[in-house]
C-alpha cells in the first residue's frame, strides 16, 4: 500500500502533532499516534488525575486532547504524587499543622538523599529531626525576617514540597470542614542535614545520578527536593550588595533583610536598618529558585528513515545520544533547536514541535524535548563551528529500534549486558532522549512507509 504523508504547514509550531498518513486505497485516512513508554499512574490532585469528589482517577486517554495529540508522556523525575499547594508556602499556620504528621527528605552536603535502597528513599519522621529543626513557623514570616540577627546561624535549610492527598490516614487536616480551601493528606519536607543522622533510621547516602532506580514517585519528589535545596545552598548571598540572604516562603525564596540585631546599640532599641540594597526597592526583592530550561531534540531527516545523534569525546565508547543544549534569553524553543543542531552539527532544521519535558535536578534544569526535521539541502554534517561533540551521525530509524530492545545502562554503569559488535549504546529509559527515540521509532513524526 503506497502512503504519502500530510504536510501540516499551518499548524501552530506549539501543538503536539501525531502522524497523519492519507492512502491511495480505499481506506480511510488514518492517525497514528506514539505509544508513551510511561503511563501516568498516581499524580497528585493539583495534576488534575484524581477527583476529589469521588477519588475516581480521570484517564488522560480519554481526554479530547489526547485523542487529537496522543497520549501525555510523562518522563522520569516528573509525575510527582504532591500537591505543591504553593500559595500555602507563607502561611505559618498551615506550616506548623503539617509539621508532626510529615515524612521529611535528607539531604546531605553532597545533595544525596538517604536510602532504603536502590529504589526507595528513607524518610524521616518529625520525632527524628525536631531536634534539628524545632518549629520556624511559630512566628509570621515578617517578623522571622525582621527578626535577622547576623550574629546567629542559620538554622538547618528545610523546605515544604507539598502534601500527598492520597494519605488521609496518617495526614493533617487544615481548613473548615466543607470548605473548597480545606486540604487533608500528608506533608513531605526535605531537611539539608550535612552528613547527621537520626538514630534509629537504616538507610545510606545514596549518588542518584550514577544509579537511577529509584521508583517513579520518589524520583519526583528527590528532583524537586534536590532542586531547590540546590538553589538555596548556592544563594546565600544577595546578587545585589553582598550581604547574607535568608530563606523564607518554606524554602522557595530568599531576601535580603531590611534589619539586622547585630547592628543594634542595645537590647531595646529600635531595629538597625542594615545599608541599603536594590533589592529591597520595587518588585525585584525576593530571590526565586533558578530552573534553566534545556532543548534535546531528535532530529529526522527530510525523509524520516533517519536520525541525527551525536557523542561526546568524554562519553564511553559507543555512546551516543539526541543533541541537547540551554535555551538563551529571548529565545524560542523552536529556535533553540535549530541554533544548538546546527551549532553543534552543521545540519539545519526546519518544522519542530515539542514532544515532551522532563525535570532534570542536577542542578536545576528543564529538558524539553522535541522531534525536529532537517531541511532537504541541510543534512550535510559539519562539527567545525562547535566543538561540543566529537562524532555525529545518521543512524537508520530501523537501526535504532533494534538498540532500542537492548538492554541499556547510563554513563557512568559500564557497558551493558548483549552489547555486540557493531551495535550502540543509547541512554536508559529513565532519560527523555530515550522516550524521544522510542517516539520517532513509533512514528511519532510521521516520516515512516506504513
Amino acid at each position: 500500500m503506497r502512503c504519502t504523508r500530510t504536510i501540516f504547514s499551518s499548524i501552530p509550531a506549539f501543538q503536539i502533532l501525531p502522524a497523519t498518513t492519507r492512502c491511495s486505497s480505499s481506506i480511510s485516512p488514518r492517525i497514528v499516534v506514539r505509544k508513551a513508554h510511561y503511563q501516568i499512574t498516581k499524580m497528585s490532585v493539583a495534576n488534575a488525575s484524581y477527583n476529589t469528589d469521588t477519588g475516581a482517577e480521570f484517564n488522560f486517554q480519554d481526554a479530547k486532547l489526547s485523542q487529537k495529540f496522543g497520549p501525555e508522556v510523562t518522563n522520569y523525575f516528573s509525575g510527582s504524587p504532591l500537591n505543591r499547594v504553593s500559595f500555602l508556602r507563607d502561611k505559618p499556620p498551615f506550616l506548623s499543622a503539617a509539621l508532626p504528621q510529615a515524612k521529611y527528605l535528607l539531604l546531605n552536603s553532597a545533595l544525596d538523599p538517604l536510602s532504603a535502597s536502590p529504589k526507595r528513599l528513607a524518610y524521616a519522621s518529625y520525632e527524628d529531626v525536631k531536634p534539628l529543626i524545632g518549629n520556624p513557623y511559630d512566628v509570621s514570616e515578617e517578623e522571622f525576617i525582621n527578626s535577622y540577627d547576623s550574629r546567629l546561624a542559620q538554622p538547618p535549610q528545610l523546605i515544604f514540597l507539598g502534601i500527598d492527598e492520597y494519605d488521609k490516614e496518617s495526614g493533617f487536616v487544615y481548613g473548615a470542614e466543607g470548605s473548597a480551601s480545606r486540604y487533608e493528606g500528608r506533608a513531605y519536607f526535605a531537611v539539608g542535614v550535612e552528613d547527621w543522622v537520626p538514630t534509629g533510621i537504616e538507610g545510606e547516602w545514596r549518588k542518584t545520578r550514577l544509579n537511577l532506580n529509584l521508583a517513579r514517585s520518589d524520583a519526583a519528589i528527590l528532583a524537586q527536593a534536590r532542586s531547590i535545596m540546590d538553589w538555596n545552598n548556592r544563594n546565600k548571598f544577595c546578587s545585589a550588595c553582598g550581604s547574607p540572604t535568608i530563606s523564607v516562603n518554606a524554602g522557595t525564596k530568599r531576601v535580603c533583610p531590611p534589619y539586622d540585631k547585630a547592628l543594634q546599640k542595645s537590647a531595646d532599641a529600635t531595629p538597625a536598618e542594615r545599608p541599603p540594597c536594590i533589592s529591597r526597592k520595587g518588585v525585584h526583592n525576593i530571590a526565586f529558585p533558578r530552573t534553566d530550561p534545556t532543548v534535546i531534540m531528535a532530529i529526522v531527516n527530510s525523509t524520516g528513515d533517519k536520525v541525527l545523534l551525536g557523542r561526546q569525546r568524554r562519553w564511553p565508547e559507543h555512546f551516543y545520544s539526541c543533541l541537547a543544549g540551554f535555551c538563551e534569553p529571548a529565545e524560542s524553543v523552536e529556535e533553540a533547536v535549530r541554533r544548538e543542531t546546527w551549532e553543534e552539527s552543521g545540519v539545519r532544521v526546519g518544522r519542530v514541535v515539542v514532544h515532551s519535558s522532563q525535570p532534570w535536578p542536577y542542578p536545576n534544569s528543564l529538558m524539553l524535548g522535541c522531534v525536529g526535521e532537517a531541511l532537504p539541502d541541510g543534512e550535510q554534517i559539519h562539527l567545525g563551528h562547535d566543538p561540543e561533540l566529537h562524532q555525529a551521525e545518521w543512524f537508520p530509524i530501523s537501526f535504532i529500534r533494534e538498540m532500542l530492545k537492548r538492554p541499556a545502562a547510563g554513563l557512568d554503569e559500564g557497558t551493558p549486558e548483549g552489547f555486540q559488535e557493531g551495535d550502540i549504546r543509547l541512554p536508559p529509559a529513565t532519560a527523555i532522549a530515550s522516550q524521544l527515540l522510542v517516539a520517532i521509532t513509533n512514528n511519532y513524526h510521521g516520516g515512516l512507509k506504513i
